[in-house]
């Protein structure tokens, strides 16, 4: 955590995070041959914080929400996990809505139906007060991709928690996709790291939108390098921590558990090594199960 950072006892919240979370669908074989599907939810910040009020972190979801036929259940989903949704209204509009396939490696593609959705019209007048009731806020470069609003909505959020002593973290978790070029993606980037106080990429995809080498970029970063584990650097230091090994049925979501994990645990006073092992070994677990949230009870599905 940074060293101005609150503690436990002084905030409401040790995590609040940003972002969208879509209806999830998810097949074991490819869309055109599928006729069964599981319905779930996921998007990268509500993953984190899912895990890491699996650790026992107070946990807030800041969004905009759907009042279609979806809407009500997200919102029940995430309440039940423990995750605080008052500052996640249902509004007329639509979710954002996704389709999973996996191949027999674990490897997933994604099929979007997102646009103009409910979260996506988040603007910059972000809740200074909430904010300012968390130890730690997470940041994603899929929330700046998704609108103009969005990408605003991220940047106040930065900069109110930088001017109360709230540490940021952020994963720029760049998809191509989701942005007209990847300078306009970079330039977000940039402009978000001078509030990072913990830089979270995955290496290599994160690459194209850092603008030096990740470890130069903020005092701490853990990278996130999958089959290969993770490097932790602080100040300039790196330490190597090797992953576990895992069987891979769907690679959804399990970045995002490392994330929402490493920062349970720093906020409980875990060292980023110890943190950086038991997050290594929480996104394995997650890589057993389809879909971006695992079971509770780990049960396969």
């Amino acid at each position: 955590m940074s060293t101005t950072a609150r503690t436990g006892g002084a905030a409401a919240f040790d995590l609040i995070g940003i972002g969208e979370c879509m209806v999830e669908f998810h097949a074991t074989e490819p869309l055109a041959q599928a006729t069964q599907f599981h319905k779930s939810y996921g998007g990268d910040v509500l993953n984190a914080l899912v895990a890491a009020a699996r650790q026992g972190s107070r946990t807030a979801f800041v969004s905009r929400i759907g009042d279609d036929p979806f809407g009500p259940g997200l919102l029940s989903a995430w309440r039940a996990e423990g995750v605080d949704t008052s500052r996640a209204p249902l509004v007329p509009g639509e979710n954002g809505v996704y389709f999973i396939a996996v191949d027999e490696h674990g490897e997933r593609s994604f099929t979007y139906r997102r646009a103009n959705s409910a979260a996506s019209r988040m603007t910059g007048d972000v809740d200074e007060a909430f904010v300012a009731t968390a130890r730690c806020l997470l940041l994603s470069g899929i929330t700046q991709a998704i609108s103009p609003g969005a990408r605003a909505a991220t940047l106040a959020a930065a900069r109110i928690a930088r001017a109360h002593g709230v540490t940021v973290a952020y994963d720029p978790n760049y998809r191509p996709g989701l942005w007209s070029d990847a300078a306009t993606a970079r330039a977000a980037c940039a402009e978000l790291l001078p509030y990072v106080d913990i830089l979270l990429p995955s290496l290599p995809a994160d690459a194209d939108v850092l603008p030096a080498p990740a470890h130069t970029l903020v005092p701490h970063v853990a990278v996130k390098l999958g089959e290969e584990g993770c490097h932790v650097w602080l100040g300039g230091e790196r330490s190597v921590v090797a992953a576990v090994p895992a069987r891979v049925v769907d690679t959804t979501g399990a970045g995002d558990c490392w994330n929402g994990t490493y920062l349970a645990l720093l906020l409980e006073g875990a060292t980023p090594l110890d943190a950086a092992a038991r997050a290594n070994a929480a996104a394995a677990a997650k890589l057993a199960h389809r879909g971006a949230i695992p079971p509770r009870d780990g049960a396969p599905r």
